[in-house]
């Protein structure tokens, strides 16, 4: 399949003149689409109408969905990418009229509420004094989320090995005891790396890798029974609830649907774009 790569600036923070509260963009990729190590001079809310998408900052990925977005302060160098079919959402934030709701990348919940407000927002005809009713109501109710799809890559010696062998095939099936065992060291020592570099446990690291990777399969129309093998569960029905633990959704919410109302860009570039 054809990878497109896209190169944006490297923007700081209240760089460029942004006069706007709450700026709209939204596109349907074709192609498994890249964005190169890039920031920008307002602040971003990334999510997705549906398909699959990644930020990356450092060693830490998000996984972006219909349900979890991700705020992004001005500034913050990330990459990021998105399979083919994706159709994701941004709302910029103007650096000088809002502030940042997390120094860092954070979680946003995209609830039913936040929804209607943010579409309101690109509503043709809306007045100004309408506009600047629903930006705050979406200010206000704008927060961080202590759910998130992130995973973080460990680097250590002792990890990393693990960590490359789960992200190449998630389907791998061995213990901690095992990687304990391959690596000449106690399961404890492995335990207490794991929780030191990622933040979580060694079975809950590897259940959000598999989600990552089955997010992007079922994005691309992989029927359940096929992802569920590929990421290493004995049945659809095990992956299914391993997979509403971690993510909140089921699979049915990441397979492809029809096309996108026709105001929707189609892989359109826009230097406000990622």
């Amino acid at each position: 399949m054809t990878r497109e790569t896209r190169t944006l600036p490297a923007f700081a923070p209240g760089s460029v003149d942004t006069p706007f509260v709450i700026a709209g963009y939204d596109e349907v990729v074709t192609h498994d689409t890249l964005w190169d190590a890039h920031s920008h001079p307002f602040h971003e809310l990334l999510w997705n109408e549906r398909g699959a998408s990644t930020a990356a900052v450092g060693s830490r990925i998000w996984t972006i969905t219909p349900a979890l977005g991700l705020w992004m302060p001005a500034g913050t160098l990330h990459a990021g990418s998105a399979t083919a079919g994706t159709w994701f959402r941004a709302s910029f934030f103007g650096f000088r009229t809002t502030a940042s709701i997390s120094a860092t990348p954070v979680a946003v919940e995209i609830t039913p509420l936040l929804r209607l407000l943010l579409e309101r927002l690109g509503e043709p005809g809306l007045t100004a004094a309408s506009r600047a009713a629903t930006e705050a109501l979406v200010l206000d109710v704008l927060e961080p989320s202590p759910r998130e799809l992130l995973v973080r890559i460990p680097a250590s010696e002792l990890l990393r090995p693990i960590a490359d062998a789960v992200r190449e095939d998630p389907a791998d099936r061995r213990t901690l005891a095992d990687w304990a065992s391959a690596l000449g060291v106690s399961a404890r020592t492995v335990t207490r790396a794991f929780t030191t570099e990622t933040g979580t446990s060694f079975v809950r690291w590897v259940a959000a890798v598999r989600a990552q990777h089955a997010i992007g399969l079922l994005a691309r129309g992989w029927d359940v029974e096929a992802v569920a093998e590929q990421v290493g569960y004995r049945s659809a029905s095990a992956f299914g609830a391993a997979f509403r633990r971690t993510t909140g959704l089921t699979p049915g919410a990441f397979r492809p649907e029809g096309p996108p109302p026709s105001h929707v860009r189609i892989a359109t570039g826009h230097v406000l774009n990622g």
